[in-house]
């Protein structure tokens, strides 16, 4: 059977022709993240069928595959629609910058719902619609008067339930975990912290190094040494140990990494530290949030030769899909639509000319073995 992928643009991406490999690899990698979206589908080729049992049918006409988090997903898209009276744990154990999101979007819907425009309640906090659009997008701190004069203007005045919401607005309010580490890296980098707690999920395409959410720490000491000379060494370990504990959260975010076949033979620490690395890359395959696939060289060039970059997803309606792409002194965050749609093709692209998970897992295996 043949299958072929198309985006959402209508046109063809890539075409498969091995019925067990490419149907599943399909189904489980690229349909697993767009499926939801309506993004994406899956279309026989001429005088092919779709009767595969690793399809199965939904509205639209979309073929999904079976996800073994959806109830964890429908936890997650429940978590944004939570009531003035009382704070979500889901939300809250995502950090502040997760609560200032939901916080900013429920300003927005209670002022929506009011019939108020941004301009008129810029007027009654004595600011501009520009403010009111970046606290509704919680990408800036709330102050508590001028949050008490909102919900006033929108009619929320029982004394216990803006008691609940000044209670969620300090907590976002409060620095995150990350706040400590302030001293070690830019500015830029600890806003992407603060979004990387906050999101729903991370597709990452590394093109030189492993990870930092999956890096041993004797890989990461060696990383951090190449570009800081052992400078707060330890503590910049510990940042990167910190941050990864966000996959053992109980509402922490998926992550799906496409990794360069090269980041499997660069012995950055060494031969030892490295297939300390690697080893640890095979166990975290059998993580049920982590997805690890490997670009061999033999897909030769691909469409993702300018560099590594970071896809994040949240829950909220009100956060757009982001795009991080890191550089020597500065970072370049994305989120129009147009940038957005180009790297998700790019992502889903190269997803479909790595190795399946499997077969990364075993390469993966056999690159340790060699050192």
């Amino acid at each position: 059977m043949g299958v072929m992928f198309i985006d959402c643009s209508g046109v063809p991406c890539e075409v498969g022709t091995d019925r067990s490999d490419t149907v599943r690899h399909l189904a489980i990698t690229i349909g697993h993240d767009r499926r939801e979206r309506g993004e994406i589908r899956l279309v026989p080729l001429p005088g092919d069928n779709m009767d595969s049992g690793a399809l199965h049918f939904v509205t639209n006409g979309l073929a999904s595959a079976p996800s073994p988090d959806l109830d964890y997903r429908s936890r997650f898209m429940a978590a944004e629609f939570f009531r003035i009276s009382g704070s979500d744990n889901i939300v809250a154990d995502r950090g502040p910058t997760a609560l200032r999101i939901v916080v900013g979007g429920q300003l927005r819907k209670l002022r929506i719902a009011a019939g108020i425009s941004p301009e008129q309640a810029g007027d009654r906090i004595r600011g501009s619609h520009a403010k009111i659009s970046r606290l509704e997008l919680g990408r800036t701190g709330f102050k508590e008067r001028d949050v008490r004069d909102l919900l006033n203007m929108y009619g929320v005045r029982d004394p216990v339930e803006v008691q609940s919401f000044l209670e969620l607005v300090r907590r976002a309010n409060e620095p995150g975990w990350w706040h400590r580490y302030g001293d070690l890296m830019p500015a830029w980098f600890e806003t992407y912290l603060g979004l990387e707690h906050a999101a729903l999920s991370i597709r990452t395409f590394e093109a030189q190094l492993v990870p930092g959410l999956l890096q041993t720490e004797a890989y990461a000491r060696a990383v951090v040494a190449l570009g800081h000379e052992n400078v707060e060494a330890t503590r910049r370990v510990e940042l990167r140990r910190r941050r990864q504990e966000l996959l053992d959260r109980e509402s922490g975010p998926t992550l799906w990494a496409v990794l360069d076949e090269s980041v499997l033979h660069r012995p950055i620490g060494g031969a030892t530290v490295l297939r300390a690395q690697l080893e640890h890359l095979v166990r975290m395959c059998d993580h049920l949030r982590v997805t690890i696939q490997v670009l061999p060289y033999s897909a030769g060039g691909h469409a993702a030769l300018s560099g590594s970059f970071t896809m994040l997803r949240f829950a909220e309606d009100e956060l757009p899909d982001m795009v991080y792409s890191e550089q020597l002194t500065s970072s370049l965050y994305l989120d129009r639509q147009n940038d957005l749609e180009n790297y998700r093709r790019v992502m889903d692209r190269i997803s479909v000319q790595a190795e399946t998970p499997d077969r990364s897992r075993q390469m993966l295996h056999e690159a340790a073995e060699q050192l």
